[in-house]
C-alpha cells in the first residue's frame, strides 16, 4: 500500500470536518492558511535534516516519488491531516 492510499481517507475526512466547521468563526480560514504554512515549512525543514542525517529512510516504491529536498510530498499529509483537524475543533470565538 503506498503512502498516497493510506493517507487519502484521512486527508478526505479532515477536509470534509473543515468544511463542515469552517464557518464556525470568520478568520478560520485565514488561522488555518497561517497555522499550515508555518507548521509545512518547520515539517520540511526538520524532516529533511532527520533524513539527511540517517534518521529516516523512505521506501522509494511506495511513494509518489514527487520529493522536496530528500522528502517525499506524503511526508506533509500528516501536518495538513492536523492543521485541518485542530481548526475544525478549535471552539471558535471568545467573546
Amino acid at each position: 500500500m503506498t503512502y498516497l492510499l493510506l493517507s487519502l481517507p484521512f486527508l478526505l475526512g479532515a477536509a470534509a470536518l473543515w468544511g463542515w466547521r469552517r464557518h464556525a468563526y470568520a478568520a478560520q480560514g485565514k488561522v488555518t492558511a497561517i497555522v499550515a504554512a508555518v507548521l509545512l515549512t518547520l515539517t520540511v525543514v526538520f524532516d529533511n535534516l532527520m533524513v539527511a542525517a540517517g534518521l529516516v529512510e523512505y521506501d522509494g516504491a511506495n511513494n509518489l516519488g514527487i520529493y522536496l529536498g530528500l522528502i517525499p510530498v506524503e511526508d506533509l499529509f500528516y501536518t495538513v491531516f492536523v492543521c485541518l483537524v485542530i481548526s475544525a475543533l478549535w471552539p471558535g470565538e471568545v467573546s
